[in-house]
């Protein structure tokens, strides 16, 4: 009997031996875990990385009996959450193919891990730029891309697929499936609208998610039921919150009014319970919306703030600043009432956000970033469109959710992002301070984990002062 429990007590001391030698990468102890999806604060946790996975999570007491890794980060004080997601960004320009490279690491020094580019004319570009990254050759978020858009013959938009009846959607979806994107966007300048539905449906067949700008000739909730996974900034959401959508629309099909005119007359017919039901049609379909304020709140208010002088802008290329200009111009043209209109109008939509929030309806935190929208800075954007968001009426919890949470979940990802747990991947954004008690803490950045690999607030810096000197030596 004594011989099994020396045997017996071999086996124990051997497995206690083994569990606490489990290697790892990292371990980041005494940190406090953002649980975003509860809106809660774990205090004094150790999260372990090995490669680009969390392979634990737990006290610092529990962690050390059962792991040792190559390196420590004491985070004392701080708190760990899941890395930005931007859902809506651009990459555009043929003749600032490089100053849009540049933009790859500044989206890195801002704790932004993935973006989704919506559509552009520099898509070979983009799509060679997502396989390096994807391949660790290349500095930058992971890429999500349409690749060119969808649009009617003779569209005003640089780099469309240009098509006119059912023949040449088809060869464009073709085209679309050799570049291997990863959604298909459509938009309203000039595409005739039962093509945009027709579109719609052949896209969804081929198993892409579908998003887009919406035609004014038909009503929004004909757009989500023909199978529309996301619509692209929040004002073509004014028209469902309409008690009058229906003849309004009917007006702007037959070309009675004009698009100033139909804004005012939705303006004038708001009507929140009506918004909440139609708003519940379009969650029930599972049609999200990608809000993208920040940059509109910036062009609507330029008679109000002088974004001229921001130190962000060091950051940028020359000839990418320079598209900025357009938009400036416009709102500098506008007269007192114009000045007044935008104002209301922007108020009006913005106002819609906790509206969507309230009737279920997925929001994505998007940006519009990129080139032509003035002063909506690519990285830095995803963190003031967090904070405008709250100032229109969502938690900082419920604005985090839009991008650490229902970014992954747009792409079927939510199993690996989303969460600072077990088996979810290491893209993870260390602060200063507490982001849900105060959303601009997301700025204040002490290190970054991407694909398991840290880097620290110097090595963010060197990224943002390396970036300055090239930029500085563009003309």
């Amino acid at each position: 009997m004594k011989k099994y429990i020396l045997i017996l007590g071999g086996i124990f001391a051997s497995l206690c031996a083994l569990s606490q030698n489990i290697q790892a990468d990292l371990i980041i102890k005494n940190i406090n875990i953002v649980d975003v999806a509860n809106n809660k604060i774990l205090p004094d946790q150790s999260v372990v990385i090995d490669k680009d996975i969390i392979t634990a999570t737990g006290n610092i007491v529990a962690i050390q009996k059962k792991y040792k890794a190559k390196s420590t980060i004491d985070g004392t004080g701080k708190f760990i959450m899941p890395s930005l997601w931007d859902m809506h960004v651009h990459f555009g320009g043929d003749t600032l193919i490089g100053e849009n490279k540049l933009l790859l690491p500044l989206y890195t020094s801002m704790g932004i891990s993935h973006v989704r580019d919506c559509a552009g004319d520099i898509s070979d570009s983009v799509i060679a730029w997502k396989k390096a990254i994807d391949e660790n050759r290349l500095e930058g978020p992971s890429i999500f891309t349409s690749g060119p858009k969808l649009e009617g013959i003779k569209s005003i938009w640089p780099g469309d697929l240009e098509i006119g009846n059912e023949q040449e959607l088809n060869i464009a979806l073709d085209s679309l499936q050799k570049l291997k994107v990863d959604f298909v966007k459509i938009t309203d300048n000039t595409l005739e609208p039962n093509l945009f539905l027709k579109s719609i449906v052949a896209a969804r067949k081929r198993g892409w998610k579908v998003t887009g700008h919406i035609p004014a000739t038909m009503t929004v909730a004909t757009y989500a039921n023909a199978g529309l996974s996301a619509i692209e900034h929040i004002g073509y959401l004014q028209r469902a919150a309409s008690d009058k959508e229906d003849s309004i629309t009917q007006l702007r099909a037959a070309g009675k009014i004009s698009n100033k005119e139909a804004a005012v007359l939705y303006l004038n017919t708001f009507n929140k319970e009506v918004a909440i039901e139609k708003f519940k049609q379009l969650a029930k379909n599972g049609t999200a919306v990608v809000p993208t304020i920040n940059g509109s709140y910036k062009t609507t208010y330029l008679d109000k703030f002088d974004f001229s002088n921001d130190d962000y802008l060091k950051y940028l290329g020359p000839a990418f600043k320079r598209t900025y200009g357009w938009r400036i111009q416009r709102a500098a043209n506008d007269n007192a009432e114009a000045i007044q209109f935008r104002h209301a109008n922007f108020e009006a939509a913005a106002n819609l956000l906790p509206v969507l929030y309230k009737a279920g309806v997925t929001i994505l935190a998007g940006t519009d970033a990129g080139f032509l929208n003035s002063y909506n800075y690519p990285g830095l954007g995803m963190h003031e469109e967090l904070a405008i968001m709250v100032k229109y009426g969502l938690t900082p919890q419920e604005a985090l959710s839009c991008s650490v949470i229902n970014g992954p979940a747009f792409f079927g990802l939510q199993n690996e992002y989303g969460a600072v747990a077990e088996n979810k991947k290491a893209d993870l954004l260390i602060l200063n301070a507490n982001p849900l008690e105060r959303i601009q803490n997301t700025q204040q950045i002490f290190g970054f984990l991407r694909k398991g690999k840290y880097l620290n607030r110097r090595y963010l810096d060197n990224l943002l002062s390396h970036l300055q000197k090239e930029v500085s030596g563009l003309k």
